[in-house]
């Protein structure tokens, strides 16, 4: 099969395109899936860098649409020949195996295309809003990054809730993909502050959701209300800088590091939370693809998403 594999870490040139990798063995408890559409997320780049540890040599990719080739699973309703998305290691090829617990099916009303572009994104955000900080009706929200894959997600999403989202980016042109995804305010990285100032009267917004990291942290922690909470879900910018915890005693803060994988390991919770993404795309939430890329092109892909040149979802097609 062919796949995208890197055997030492560095930039997006460590990333190799594979044309005769052997298709994967499906071990007991696992499905095999032909991907047809895969997701690209920066956590991809946390583990090519050496961020994120790994055993080398390593297949990148955290998740896939597709159909299931082999293997079924009679206690999740799994079957040969269904349509299928899953979060899991080893998306960037054309076949993966992996464990029945994390494959779910998908509706007949979501396209494969919109399940890849849809499953880490929506379900980080969707964790975000209910697990790392339940936001309500009428809270103010900062959310850098408004107009990238998941923070487009959680702008949606706050705007159905009836959330007031104040977003921030780096270009107009993010500026107007921001204002489109929900928000209600959007303004550069250095008008932050005072507009956060103007609008929550002074008293600061409920929660930052962060996945911007190191460049956008102090601003977190200065824009964020007494008895508020900093998500901090990524690190775009790179990690933030350590932190001493007598920081957040002034407005005795709350502070996590959520990652969505640590939100659905039971099998329950995984399929509550996809109820929930369903739901909102028939309600309404549209996912804005940025450009699909073939697989032996996933080196651009990597510099469009680090270079901050993207807006919405990027996906692989093998």
């Amino acid at each position: 099969m062919r796949a995208i594999q890197i055997t030492e870490k560095g930039g997006p040139e460590v990333l190799t395109y594979k044309a005769s990798l052997p298709v994967p063995t499906p071990r007991e408890g696992e499905i095999l899936i032909k991907n047809e559409y895969i997701g690209i997320n920066f956590i991809d780049t946390y583990f090519r860098t050496g961020l994120y540890p790994a055993e080398l040599p390593l297949v990148l990719g955290r998740e896939a649409a597709g159909t299931i080739v082999s293997g079924s699973h009679a206690q999740y309703g799994l079957k040969e020949g269904d349509k299928v998305v899953y979060m899991a290691s080893s998306a960037y090829a054309e076949y993966t195996s992996v464990p029945a617990i994390e494959v779910l099916p998908i509706p007949a009303s979501v396209s494969l295309e919109t399940a890849a572009a849809s499953w880490i994104n929506g379900l980080t955000a969707i964790t975000l809003i209910e697990e790392s900080h339940k936001v309500n009706r009428g809270d103010w929200v900062l959310i850098p990054a408004a107009a990238g894959g998941t923070g487009g997600w959680l702008c949606k999403l706050l705007k159905q809730r009836g959330a007031h989202v104040i977003g921030s980016v780096s270009t107009e042109e993010k500026r107007k993909q921001a204002l489109a995804n929900g928000a209600e305010v959007v303004v550069g990285y250095e008008e932050v502050l005072d507009t956060v100032k103007e609008k929550t009267g002074g008293k600061g917004v409920v929660a930052v959701f962060d996945g911007v990291g190191k460049a956008t942290f102090d601003v977190a922690l200065e824009a964020v209300a007494r008895k508020g909470s900093i998500v901090s879900f990524g690190n775009a910018s790179g990690p933030p800088d350590p932190v001493v915890l007598r920081r957040l005693s002034p407005k005795n803060v709350k502070l996590s590091r959520p990652i969505v994988m640590s939100y659905l390991v039971e099998r329950e919770e995984k399929e509550k939370y996809a109820k929930d993404l369903w739901e909102a795309l028939e309600n309404g939430v549209t996912v804005e693809v940025f450009k699909t890329y073939e697989l032996q092109d996933v080196q651009q892909a990597h510099k469009d998403l680090e270079g901050r040149k993207t807006t919405g979802k990027l996906l692989i097609k093998p």
